[in-house]
């Protein structure tokens, strides 16, 4: 290799490694309160409906970052900047602590049970069961007044009732027999970590209880939705059920605590299985009658059911997930930590939900959606769900085109001009740092790139007459007025942006703008031609909806014909921008490692000047328009930026590990592979207390899939070019194309293919027809 990637990469002794490999789990052994945070994000479960982090249901009072959500619950925080612009927008949409419904407060033989505080804490385990969708921890602590106890918490929230978790919390007296107090309660007097102004986000509006269940209502100031937090407890003795009703209610306007107190001999087993969960206004016309619907289901059904029907509804969605590797147990628990958490933020359940970069994990970022949904999520949930559910993140879009139109408006654009924003929960611009808000514009290029994707992937074209046009539309009429006309260069320029490449703002001719604003303007003049002649009447609709004219089109024409693009003839290499080469061009290899990682060791000036890359951006444009350049281009090009890029986004290993497998390098791919699949498990960003990169895990997805798999569409056919890791004995994978399904299994020396559909279909294996057929298999 020409370039050392151990030099590119952080040492990985610097990374924690205290996450035990194992194929199907995420294993902590040992309790380390330094590691508790960092592990709350990565024990984090979710159901597409809720979710949150690992917190301890017990009382702790070391540090911890306590969070649970609601999906499509938000609060519009005000925007706190030092120097209001025109354009700003008004709100900070942050995605909600929710209420705590997880909380039992414990006391044993009169002292408040507290890791923090016990006397010694020993053979500590947390388990995240990802092939069965559950979360456990045990381990055996002595408390200062001498108990000793052995404890057993498993933890689900379930797939089938998505408004229901489940806790079963055993306590096992170890010395000597022990008065247990479980006190659950549910609380909705909870904070946001990253709130503005340090509001409270939630009024309470009602809490209620009846025999061994409550109920506590409130609402979002502000947005006003509802949400009825509930709980229902039942109290065990070796496992029979004491019917036990609670000793003691304490309540107040936010929170309701029960009291249930078991003498428990030594050797026994005392538990508490506590229901709980939420149901909101989004879905209920009343939340309270809801809640108690929800908690009806859940008890009807009881607790082995409810884990058991967890456990068959995982096994489904790993039949057509999953991706094996063979002999590289870090590798496979990688990719399965990312798929799990995929499908743990979202399911395709709900058009009005999306993919937050956190999911359910942390309040970092806010929002729920942004370009990285387009751009790499979108892929992921078409070929491994129904093609249904990416067309419900495509509508989720079109649903909010109005609100991309009033965003540009609000920037100054007219007649249809459409401007999707950088981050959004319900459409409307919400993230306001100025360099992104303003100049992060190559967002728009994702949503257009998107619907193009969806349809070479998946051959249904009907979305673009009945809601993708418009949308391409209003995006083209973006870039029309965004695009400036050069005399001097008599071509037309787009200035003052911000790339993918976040350490370089404000900077003219960004490449990756220019180039996909081009992209967006000839592939909408190319549709909007293909409706005229296919779908006359839809074609007729929009034109008058839109108010359309040849003249217009011819004037989107010439901006296209005519886009600028920085290139250096000496490097033959295309320019990230206007003024890269005048930038001190030191490469990431004779940077001293102590300086990393820069964005949280250098001041964001100096970040600026310098010549180092977040993520992929030149690189970018080479991933979404590979067939746009010749594989020479992509080598020089790759060498190049590679060079400068520290990969200080969680978006940019990915797209580094398909494209060097693409040109063939790939003990760097590998590299590269491992480090977006383990990005979290080994906290190369150290920052994983804050929560997981969801989004960015199909980028991982993408890296095996896409890149060692080689997968492309091409001519309406699959394509495949199988390369396999020297560490690796194999790796399988199944995508659904088109309604069928084919498992792709590549070796060292041979590449299986098996179809489960109903009819024949061609792929091309390194430029070869094959033929397979239902249910034979075909070996390449």
């Amino acid at each position: 290799m020409s370039i050392k990637i151990e030099n590119q990469l952080i040492n990985k002794k610097m990374n924690q490694d205290y996450i035990q490999p194992d194929n199907w789990s995420i294993i902590e052994e040992g309790f380390d309160v330094e590691r508790v945070k960092s592990s709350e994000s990565l024990f984090s479960i979710g159901n597409g409906a809720m979710g949150q982090r690992a917190n301890f249901e017990e009382n702790y009072t070391g540090d911890t970052f306590q969070g649970s959500y609601i999906a499509g619950i938000y609060y519009p925080d005000k925007t706190k900047v030092g120097w209001w612009k025109n354009g700003y927008p008004e709100y900070f949409a942050k995605v909600l602590n929710a209420p705590n419904w997880i909380g039992i407060d414990i006391t044993i033989n009169g002292e408040d049970f507290d890791l923090n505080a016990c006397a010694k804490v020993t053979n500590f385990r947390r388990e995240l069961n990802m092939k069965e969708g559950w979360y456990h921890r045990s381990f055996e602590a002595t408390l200062k007044n001498g108990t000793e106890v052995a404890v057993s918490v498993r933890r689900f929230l379930s797939l089938d009732l998505d408004e229901v978790g489940v806790i079963n919390y055993e306590i096992t007296p170890l010395n000597k027999e022990a008065t247990i107090v479980y006190k659950p309660y549910v609380d909705a007097g909870v904070t946001n970590e990253d709130a503005n102004w340090e509001e409270k986000f939630w009024e309470p509006l009602q809490v209620q209880h009846h025999k061994n269940e409550a109920f506590v209502t409130a609402r979002t100031f502000k947005t006003h939705f509802v949400a009825t937090t509930f709980m229902q407890n039942s109290i065990y003795l070796n496992q029979q059920n004491l019917n036990s009703t609670p000793e003691n209610v304490e309540a107040n306007s936010e929170k309701i605590q029960f009291s249930y107190a078991v003498m428990a001999p030594k050797g026994a087993v005392a538990s508490i299985q506590k229901l709980g969960g939420y149901t909101v206004s989004m879905n209920h016309e009343n939340t309270q009658i809801g809640a108690e619907n929800a908690i009806k289901n859940a008890v009807a059904k009881g607790y082995q059911q409810l884990l058991d029907d967890q456990i068959d509804a995982w096994a489904k969605i790993w039949e057509m997930s999953d991706i094996t590797i063979e002999g590289d147990v870090k590798a496979q628990q990688g990719i399965r930590f990312n798929i799990f958490q995929l499908n743990q933020t979202y399911l395709g359940k709900d058009s009005r939900l999306n993919i937050g970069p956190k999911g359910f994990t942390g309040e970092k970022y806010g929002g729920s959606t942004y370009w990285d949904t387009e751009a790499y999520c979108i892929p992921f949930y078409m070929a491994t769900k129904d093609q249904q559910v990416a067309r419900n993140l495509l509508t989720y879009r079109y649903n909010q085109l109005d609100k991309a139109i009033e965003n540009a408006t609000k920037l100054g654009f007219t007649h249809g001009a459409a401007l999707y924003p950088m981050v959004t929960m319900n459409g409307e611009e919400c993230h306001n740092e100025w360099e992104i808000t303003f100049e992060e514009i190559h967002r728009n290029g994702a949503i257009a790139f998107a619907i193009f994707n969806y349809y070479r992937y998946t051959g249904d074209y009907s979305y673009i007459p009945e809601k993708g046009l418009e949308v391409l539309i209003g995006i083209a009429r973006f870039w029309h007025q965004r695009a400036t006309y050069s005399t001097h260069k008599n071509q037309y320029m787009i200035l003052g942006v911000t790339g993918p490449n976040e350490y370089e703002n404000n900077v003219n001719n960004n490449f990756y703008t220019n180039y996909i604003a081009k992209w967006c303007l000839q592939y909408t003049l190319e549709q909007i031609q293909k409706v005229a002649l296919e779908y006359p009447n839809d074609h007729k609709r929009i034109v008058t909806k839109v108010n359309i004219t040849d003249s217009e089109l011819h004037s989107w024409q010439n901006v296209a014909e005519n886009m600028y693009f920085p290139y250096s003839d000496e490097l033959d290499v295309y320019l990230q921008q206007d003024g890269f080469l005048d930038k001190e061009l030191v490469r990431v290899a004779d940077l001293d490692r102590s300086q990393r990682p820069i964005n949280q060791k250098w001041s964001w000036d100096r970040i600026l000047r310098s010549p180092y890359i977040k993520q992929a951006d030149v690189l970018q444009c080479f991933y979404f328009f590979e067939d746009h350049f010749s594989k020479e281009a992509l080598h020089r090009n790759f060498e190049f930026y590679e060079s400068f890029t520290v990969h200080e986004s969680s978006l940019s290993p990915c797209v580094h590990s398909i494209q060097a497998a693409a040109l063939d390098k790939m003990d760097m791919a590998y590299t590269f592979y491992l480090r977006t699949s383990r990005l979290d498990l080994d906290d190369y960003n150290k920052e994983v207390e804050e929560g997981c990169h969801i989004t960015s895990m199909a980028g991982t997805w993408m890296s095996i899939v896409e890149g060692f798999g080689g997968m492309r569409i091409k001519n309406d056919m699959l394509h495949f070019s199988p390369r396999i890791p020297k560490e690796w004995k194999g790796y399988s994978f199944k995508i659904n194309f088109r309604n069928q399904i084919l498992k792709v299994a590549v070796q060292q020396h041979e590449t299986n293919f098996v179809l489960e559909g109903s009819h024949e279909i061609k792929v091309v294996v390194n430029g070869k027809e094959v033929l397979v057929e239902p249910n034979n298999l075909v070996t390449v």
